[in-house]
């Protein structure tokens, strides 16, 4: 977990760049070199500036260099920016903006386009994923029992190769990256919101709760409804789910993005996710990958030998895709329930020719109670990649993603 220690104004040691008053100093201390990793810092606290008066600036050998930031705007506003892979420890200075200094936002940065149903996340103008808010149906001839709202496909390598597949036809319930469950108690009925083809439940988007883009991060946060739909007295939502999808500006020819998903009871009635062997955060993989050209590694040296049902902290698939080679590293954070989570990986020769499959399932060893009245929350982290990775360097960013940098903030008064 990130630790910030907060110190008064005795203790400043910045010096203040010529004509521009310094706010507060960070001094960060990542707990992984090598790695990129967004920084966030309460601002509210610090200064009751206007955004727009402000300025980051990183201090290095006496020099004072702009660094891009982005402001959330939530029930506090939030700082942010990136500590670059070079750099196990900086020291920046939040400042009040000269007129003859850039705003701090930067060329390049993730965009979101609302079209048609989808809204595009982008990376300097490269597509990253697409968030599918529109009802999708399946292709024509195949039982529309099948549509769908509410997941991501496709999700785009860097060099833009589509990594996900949606419709297969041996699962047409398989969208990308999608989160249902499969075996759920609800109201003493069980309910299967995985498998469309039973006619019990679903997955549908409700609507954007906000939209993001900036120089540092870009994404959506969308409430979701797992809706129940044998009831005898009407469909009824069971569970209400927030994802929050944030997209961060790394470079290096790499995607780093996180999921998390909030689930809680849409009534007073408590929801049990059972024990089952699928469900939660799934992965279907671009039909290019098979057992001869393409691997799954995880955090504890299983490879698709032996992963299915085993624990870990997280698990990299890569292959060989559209005459080069691309692959993702699947991250959980060490909050989320049963950690280290139990995953769903799929066997040598599936469906003959070894199709890919993954997903983290916390459910699949032991039952879980959503109590009303409560957040129930499921933290992820994708790095997606061109080539492959050493299992050293998928440790690192798992690292950095669990514990976060050391931050020391110095506020001026």
């Amino acid at each position: 977990m990130r630790k910030v220690l907060f110190i008064s104004a005795a203790g400043l040691l910045a010096t203040v760049c010529a004509k521009a008053q310094v706010i507060a100093t960070f001094s960060i201390k990542q707990h992984q070199q090598y790695v990129a990793e967004p920084v966030c810092i309460d601002l509210d606290p610090l200064t009751k500036d206007a955004d727009s008066t402000l300025q980051l600036v990183e201090v290095s050998k006496g020099k004072r260099t702009p660094v891009p930031f982005q402001i959330e705007k939530r029930y506090h506003r939030f700082l942010w920016w990136m500590m670059q892979p070079t750099n196990k420890e900086g020291v920046f200075e939040l400042q009040k903006r000269r007129a003859d200094m850039p705003d701090g936002s930067g060329q390049d940065k993730i965009g979101i386009k609302d079209e048609n149903g989808t809204l595009l996340v982008t990376d300097a103008g490269k597509k990253v994923l697409q968030y599918n808010y529109a009802t999708m149906y399946p292709p024509q001839g195949v039982d529309t029992v099948f549509k769908r709202s509410g997941f991501i496909h496709p999700l785009w390598s860097p060099d833009g190769n589509v990594m996900t597949r949606i419709n297969a036809p041996d699962h047409y319930h398989h969208f990308g990256l999608w989160n249902p469950w499969t075996e759920v108690s609800f109201r003493g009925k069980i309910v299967d919101f995985w498998n469309l083809v039973k006619k019990e439940g679903t997955v549908r988007f409700a609507k954007f709760i906000s939209k993001d883009e900036g120089a540092v991060f870009g994404g959506f946060k969308a409430l979701q409804e797992h809706v129940v739909l044998n009831d005898p007295a009407g469909e009824k939502v069971a569970m209400n789910e927030e994802w929050d999808v944030r997209v961060y500006n790394i470079g290096d020819k790499k995607w780093l993005w996180d999921f998390t998903s909030v689930l809680n009871c849409a009534t007073t009635d408590t929801v049990f996710l059972k024990e089952y062997r699928y469900g939660g955060f799934g992965y279907r993989a671009t039909e290019q990958w098979n057992d001869d050209n393409s691997k799954v590694l995880t955090s504890e040296n299983k490879t698709r030998k032996d992963a299915d049902a085993s624990t870990a902290r997280w698990c990299m698939l890569d292959g060989a895709i559209n005459n080069g080679h691309s692959g993702i590293l699947f991250m959980s954070f060490p909050a989320n329930y049963n950690y280290p989570e139990p995953m769903r990986v799929w066997p040598e020769k599936m469906n003959g020719r070894g199709d890919v499959f993954f997903s983290f399932s916390p459910t699949r060893n032991k039952d879980w109670t959503l109590t009303p009245g409560k957040d129930h929350v499921l933290k992820y982290r994708m790095l997606v990649y061109e080539g492959t990775i050493t299992a050293e360097e998928a440790e690192k960013n798992w690292q950095a993603f669990a514990n976060g940098p050391e931050i020391k903030i110095v506020k001026k008064n």
